[in-house]
């Protein structure tokens, strides 16, 4: 006999060997109980389940364990299986039905279906190679030792957020690691990442995918499924990106990289893609979702075809409650398994449409995020826009506690700082913190995630070279990427010999960190950013595993000045909290911030204006006053900025000047022009200049 958690006996049974009795209902995935593995898995239009057991390696199974009806409970079985060795055990599920394609039933008692709650994923360890021909599960026994770990609790508006791509990270040589495209790798570079200042990573997608999947070759180069934005199982990391081989201990390099961080301070948040799966459409796999509950899991239209909001075959049906569960499940899977410190949302907008496609007022998915206990402290960014044209950068719901990836900061910016006219006022107000987008009395003071560039699209440094992108390489033609780029290539397309073109790219990426840094909001941007990383050209290098996507760590030699511009312009902002929130006043009672053109105190923008003056107020950390005014110069002549008069006894100090190549502690005073105060600021260039005594 067996007690079971809700003290009911039940007798040990036998199917085919097996010594097996009803599992615990609301366990679900497979999960070790001593000498039992307990498989619960749920599908409303199934008629049978059986589970499917695998020697390791293996294609064909050992054994095939039907669960007996009278082990459901509505639409959901349940079995503990007794004497399986989870060590040398795959598995996965077959659910019989029926199959009608037009009403969205894909059942099938041949196909092998991995189990969605799967905690790995067999057959992907080694990074471009698929060994067997169908996805099978792991049972994970979850032993980490986190120890007395605790989690940094990092204020959203502090975030200085790196984005990166772990295997691209370090998987040059020119990285100097001894595990490169790994989270090992990702850990020796923690000593970098501090000295940078940087204080969260954001982890492109971790979640096991199948690299091979679409795989081509073009021109002789082998194209690959690289970025990763297809997941297969959304409870499995990506095990090739693990240095060593973690059978049953699935994960503990990830959580080993996340430890880590977070001793070091710095926080880890994953980018997770919930608006579709790599199973496609009609034509695409049958392997997990499809063949359990096709018509839940996918928004279909009413012959049995798949809505495509997110540009990729299909559209996760995000606010039905068992798919509402599925998701919550997972998130707090990895905040609990994983301690993860926070989660960007690919194409989040589709997490607010309806059953039907159709964008929802109130939107249960997020609105449980958002409220969730366990979530309660972990940062949720959305990418508040869509494949299928839903924009809602200022109107995702929030709750006070979804913040957004500011695609309109870009854009502004992107416009102002290369000299177009009619963006000076906007690129002010998104500078102080895109109240006009995010009313503080609505959106709190958590809402933008400001940004110049990302891994979707130019490089800072391509930004400033590349008028047209340039992705023949990916086979498509160039027809695939973004077309309005709003970059500009300072004069001639791509690289160049011309030493004034070099140097005013320089400037023009050393102004956009200056932006950033001075901006309120977190701020983000892509990892190699820092040493004017380039990807040729290429602004969707999803398929492009070798240089075009590996950071080339050389370029630090080359570059190595923006570096420290940028390690410097990250303690800059620490050390100066009035950037990043209101403070107690100053003593001048100058306002927190305040908007200026050429002229101090003067707001009348025009179309032409491009020199625009924001200044911050308040107390420094030693609740001394401090004041930071952030100058820019958009125009391609000189042009002149008049600070504010200070009361007797204070003077204005320049900190950074983008026209002067970046040396630490150096006195940037005597590199600009000056006539009391008003300074003089070079073409196309940027200045800080804070409080001083005289």
């Amino acid at each position: 006999m067996f007690m079971n958690t809700e003290n009911h006996y039940h007798p040990i049974e036998e199917i085919f060997g097996f010594p097996v009795r009803p599992g615990l209902y609301d366990l679900k995935g497979a999960n070790p109980l001593g000498q039992a593995v307990n498989f619960t898995i749920h599908s409303s239009g199934a008629k049978a389940c059986s589970v499917v057991l695998f020697r390791r390696k293996q294609d064909i199974p050992y054994a095939v364990i039907p669960i007996p009806d009278s082990y459901r409970i509505g639409d959901t079985w349940s079995i503990m299986i007794f004497g399986i060795d989870i060590y040398e055990t795959e598995y996965c599920y077959r659910l019989d039905g029926d199959y009608n394609p037009q009403k969205g039933l894909l059942f099938d008692k041949e196909k092998n279906l991995l189990d969605p709650y799967a905690r790995a994923v067999t057959g992907q360890s080694i990074w471009g190679q698929r060994v067997g021909k169908d996805y099978h599960g792991r049972i994970c026994a979850d032993k980490f030792d986190w120890g007395s770990f605790q989690q940094p609790e990092i204020p959203f508006q502090d975030l200085i957020i790196y984005e990166l791509h772990v295997r691209g990270f370090t998987k040059s040589s020119s990285s100097g690691v001894k595990y490169p495209g790994t989270f090992a790798g990702v850990i020796e570079k923690i000593p970098y990442l501090k000295k940078l200042g940087i204080n969260a990573i954001e982890l492109m997608p971790v979640f096991e995918f199948d690299e091979t999947d679409g795989m081509r070759e073009i021109n002789g180069e082998k194209l690959l499924n690289y970025w990763g934005y297809s997941t297969t199982c959304f409870f499995a990391p990506n095990t090739s990106y693990a240095s060593v081989s973690e059978y049953n201990h699935e994960g503990d390099e990830l959580r080993t990289l996340i430890k880590t961080c977070n001793e070091n301070n710095i926080q880890v948040f994953l980018d997770v893609v919930f608006n579709h799966t790599s199973e496609g459409d009609e034509n695409g796999k049958i392997f997990s979702f499809k063949g359990i509950d096709n018509k839940i899991f996918y928004m279909l239209t009413p012959d049995g075809h798949y809505f495509n909001f997110s540009g990729c075959g299909n559209t996760v049906n995000c606010n039905h409650p068992v798919v509402q569960e599925f998701i919550l499940d997972c998130l707090r899977y990895w905040v609990i398994s994983y301690r993860v410190d926070g989660f960007r949302f690919d194409l989040a907008s589709i997490l607010g449409r309806n059953e039907d496609g159709t964008p929802m007022n109130d939107p249960p998915l997020l609105k449980n995020l958002a409220y969730d206990p366990i979530l309660s402290k972990v940062k949720l960014i959305a990418e508040a826009w869509d494949a299928g044209g839903l924009y809602q950068v200022g109107s995702f719901p929030s709750w006070q506690r979804w913040a957004e990836w500011n695609g309109k900061y870009r854009d502004d910016l992107r416009c102002f700082l290369k000299g177009d006219s009619g963006k000076a006022w906007s690129a002010a107000q998104r500078i102080m913190g895109s109240a006009d987008l995010y009313p503080p009395a609505v959106r709190g003071q958590n809402a933008s995630v400001n940004f110049m560039t990302c891994h979707d699209g130019f490089t800072l440094y391509d930004l400033y070279s590349y008028n047209q992108k340039h992705n023949e390489k990916n086979g498509w033609d160039n027809t695939d990427g973004e077309n309005y780029n709003n970059s500009w290539n300072c004069g001639e397309e791509g690289e160049t010999e011309k030493t004034e073109i070099r140097n005013l790219r320089i400037r023009m990426i050393k102004n956009a960190f200056a932006v950033l840094f001075c901006s309120r909001g977190a701020l983000m941007f892509p990892a190699g950013d820092e040493f004017c990383n380039t990807q040729f050209g290429n602004n969707n290098p999803y398929c492009q595993d070798n240089i075009t996507s590996w950071l080339d760590w050389s370029r630090m030699e080359q570059f190595g000045e923006v570096t420290e511009f940028v390690s410097a312009l990250a303690a800059f902002r620490h050390e100066h909290p009035i950037i990043r929130h209101d403070t107690a006043p100053c003593s001048m009672n100058f306002p927190c911030m305040s908007i200026h053109n050429s002229k101090a105190w003067n707001q009348n923008f025009q179309d032409d204006t491009r020199v625009i003056g924001i200044m911050f107020s308040g107390k420094n950390q030693k609740q001394e006053d401090d004041i930071v005014f952030l100058g820019i110069n958009a125009h391609w002549e000189q042009q002149s900025v008049q600070l504010p008069d200070l009361p007797a006894g204070w003077d204005w100090s320049v900190a950074f000047y983008t026209d002067i190549p970046y040396q630490k502690n150096q006195d940037c005073n005597q590199m600009i022009g000056r006539q009391q105060n008003t300074f003089s600021l070079a073409p196309r260039s940027v200045v800080i200049i804070i409080l001083s005594r005289k």
